[in-house]
C-alpha cells in the first residue's frame, strides 16, 4: 500500500511569519501520529524561512517512540550542512532536491546532465548510516538513469505536470497519466523504488494511485490548507482513506 508522508513545512512558514512559537511544528506532528499518517516529510533550506534546523531535532525526539510505525523523511539539497544534519539525525529517508535561486518551492527535478561523483558519494555516506536515499526527478528515463547510478534507492516524481494535466482532463490528462506510468515502469527496471509529490491532492491523488508500485506521497501545501478549514486530524484521514483504497 502506498504510504503518505506528511509535509509540515507550512506549519513552521505560519510560525516564522509571526515569530515565536506558534503554531507548534512539534504539536502539528503529535497531531499527525495521533490522525495515523505514517510519515513526515521537513525541508530544511539554507535560509530556514520555514523548517529550522533546531525543528528537525525536535520533529526528530517526537518521532524517536514511533519510528518503527512513522517514518522521518528530511528533504533536501546537498549543501554541506544538510548532509551533516541528516547524518547526525539518521532519518529513515533522505529526498535529495536540487535548488535553484529565488524559487519558491521545488520546480523541477535534477537534470540528467548533473555531475555524478559528489551526489554518489553523499548517496553512498547516507546509504552507509542506514539512510533510505531517495532523489527528486522528472518523469523522464534519462535522469531516472542518472538516478540509479548515483546508488539512489528510489526516485521521488516530480508532480506538478500531472496535477496541471488533470486540470485540464481529457488527452492532456491521459497523456501524462501514460508519461508517468512508463516513468514507474522504468525506475522499477532500474531497480528504483518510486514516490512522488508536489501539487498532489483530494481531487487529483486517486486518479494518479491508479499508477502501480508508488511506495509512498509526500503531501504538504494542499493538505496544510484544508487542514484550516477541516482541522488536521480530519483531513489526514481523508488522505489515508484514499491510499488504503489503491
Amino acid at each position: 500500500m502506498t504510504r503518505l508522508s506528511v509535509n509540515i513545512n507550512k506549519v513552521a512558514t505560519l510560525r516564522n511569519s509571526r515569530g515565536g512559537s506558534v503554531p507548534s511544528v512539534v504539536e502539528a506532528v503529535r497531531a499527525c501520529i495521533e490522525a495515523g499518517a505514517p510519515g513526515i516529510t521537513v525541508h530544511p533550506r539554507a535560509d530556514e524561512r520555514h523548517i529550522r534546523r533546531a525543528d528537525v531535532f525536535e520533529v526528530a525526539e517526537v518521532l524517536a517512540p514511533v519510528r518503527h510505525q512513522v517514518e522521518y523523511n528530511i528533504e533536501g539539497d546537498p549543501r554541506p550542512d544538510l548532509v551533516e544534519l541528516v547524518d547526525e539525525v539518521r532519518p529513515d529517508q533522505c529526498t535529495l532536491v536540487p535548488v535553484r535561486p529565488g524559487e519558491i518551492t521545488s520546480e523541477a527535478g535534477w537534470p540528467a546532465n548533473t555531475p555524478k561523483d559528489a551526489l554518489a558519494d553523499i548517496v553512498t555516506r547516507f546509504r552507509d548510516c542506514g539512510v533510505r536515499v531517495s532523489v527528486f526527478v522528472d518523469p523522464e528515463p534519462a535522469p531516472i538513469e542518472w538516478a540509479a547510478e548515483l546508488g539512489a534507492d528510489r526516485v521521488e516524481l516530480y508532480t506538478e505536470p500531472y496535477a496541471r494535466a488533470f486540470e485540464r482532463g481529457g488527452e492532456a490528462l491521459d497523456a501524462s497519466l501514460e508519461k508517468y506510468r512508463l516513468a514507474v515502469e522504468h525506475a522499477v527496471a532500474n531497480g528504483l523504488g518510486v514516490n512522488a509529490g508536489h501539487d498532489l491532492d483530494l481531487a487529483n491523488l486517486p486518479t494518479f494511485l491508479q499508477l502501480p508500485h508508488i511506495a509512498e506521497v509526500s503531501i504538504g501545501h494542499a493538505l496544510l490548507a484544508r487542514a484550516l478549514f477541516v482541522g488536521l486530524r480530519s483531513v489526514i484521514e481523508e488522505y489515508l482513506r484514499i491510499v488504503a483504497s489503491r
